[in-house]
């Protein structure tokens, strides 16, 4: 009998140490700190018009992820593997609330990302902020993403009245330079949160900087025709126009003000459809000549820019775009954070988040210093103006301002040729 339970004993604690060390290495959901892969939610447009920036937003993520990954994953979660899980939002706010909940509870995602429209991240963050769940914003820009008292909540780029604070500096600092007195300003947008973000910064910088508002036309997005609101721009004649546009808009905007002979000093995006990939071509050479803002560009000189674009191009077959950076670099603070946290627990990654501070690495591409401020807000996000200009025949984005980040050899073509005739 002895020998008996003697064996029944060694049994059980044999059971025991197996179930211990199937526990130690199961996934577990959100809470294994030693899980084998930890899994992040990616909101992005993988159809509709906004598809062509999802698609490289994924792109970039993916390159980030083989390379985090191939370099020993997470260290302190036993070089746990990032495994992504991308959800298309279509660009529909409503579709990005059910794909955050959906990421959330039912694939128990450590942490969300994405997702290109501010009117899709500005519902599904609350989603995110409900579970406190962190939401890592890398593109979207509409000021009240950060701007809401929310914890879990964190963005990389800059904000949309940022880019219009420095668009106006732009301006009066071209029309002092080239002689140029600008007076007024025609506004035109897409009538959702980004683009009605962008009208009140705009509605803050421009009269300060002594400049005239006068025309603020909205549309819908995806428009079929902008004709009416060319035709509007035209008998009033603003010195400047400003856009905020999607690509199909934008590419629309540029070719119906071709159409229409449509001559101010300055025709200026605010990134978004004048960024993408696709506006060029399908803008044609109406785009040449027309300035756009960014944070990013391939002629931009910062440490490891170059190295990384170039193996995106030979990855992909294209160069990458700001929103592409923003991506990529953000798979990097995500990997910096989780390993500061050495958990897959959200709670401590969104404290990880919070106390951010990288001054080196390829993130660096993106800007010298990584940190948010007690909003969820990068502090140092970079902005420059770029240029649609042709070299040897080929239509290419130029940085052009500020001076100390322009490409090297550069010039401005301000006004835009034919302006006032």
């Amino acid at each position: 009998m002895k020998k008996r339970g003697t064996r029944f004993i060694g049994l059980l604690v044999t059971m025991v140490m197996l179930i211990s060390l199937v526990a130690g290495c199961g996934g577990g959901g959100n809470s294994a700190d030693k899980a084998k892969e930890i899994k992040i939610g990616t909101i992005l447009p993988l159809s509709g018009s906004a598809a062509p920036l999802g698609k490289i937003g994924q792109q970039a993520r993916d390159m980030a992820i083989e390379e985090i990954n191939a370099a020993g994953g997470i260290k302190s979660i036993g070089g746990a593997q990032i495994k992504m899980i991308y959800a298309d939002s279509k660009g529909d706010p409503a579709t990005g609330v059910s794909e955050a909940e959906r990421l959330i509870t039912m694939e128990q995602v450590a942490l969300l990302t994405g997702c290109y429209q501010s009117g899709v991240a500005m519902p599904s963050t609350e989603v995110a902020e409900r579970y406190k769940v962190p939401y890592f914003v890398d593109v979207p820009s509409e000021d009240k993403i950060t701007e809401r008292g929310f914890k879990y909540v964190f963005r990389l780029a800059e904000k949309t009245s940022w880019r219009n604070r420095d668009q106006t500096k732009f301006i009066t600092e071209m029309a002092k330079t080239y002689g140029t007195p600008v007076k007024t300003v025609g506004l035109i947008y897409e009538n959702t949160a980004w683009g009605q973000g962008a009208v009140k910064a705009w509605e803050k910088y421009l009269p300060e900087a002594g400049l005239e508002i006068v025309m603020k036309e909205p549309y819908p997005t995806n428009s079929s025709d902008l004709t009416p609101v060319v035709l509007k721009a035209k008998q009033l004649k603003p010195d400047i126009i400003m856009m905020v546009s999607y690509v199909s808009d934008a590419a629309l905007l540029t070719k119906t003000f071709a159409e229409h002979q449509v001559k101010p000093l300055a025709f200026i995006g605010t990134s978004g459809g004048f960024a993408d990939p696709t506006y060029y071509d399908l803008a044609g050479n109406a785009s040449e000549y027309y300035f756009d803002i960014s944070t990013w560009e391939p002629d931009v000189n910062r440490p490891s820019s170059q190295d990384v674009n170039n193996k995106f191009k030979e990855k992909y077959g294209y160069a990458m775009n700001a929103e592409a950076v923003k991506a990529y670099v953000g798979m990097y603070i995500i990997a910096d954070a989780l390993e500061r946290a050495a958990s897959a627990e959200p709670e401590k990654i969104r404290e990880a988040l919070a106390a951010t501070d990288i001054n080196q690495g390829v993130t660096q591409m993106y800007a010298a210093q990584t940190k948010f401020d007690e909003t969820g807000q990068m502090i140092n996000a970079p902005i420059v103006i770029c240029q649609y200009q042709k070299v040897d025949g080929k239509m290419e984005r130029i940085t052009v301002w500020p001076q100390e980040e322009a490409r090297v050899g550069s010039h401005i073509v301000w006004p835009y040729p034919g302006a006032g005739k």
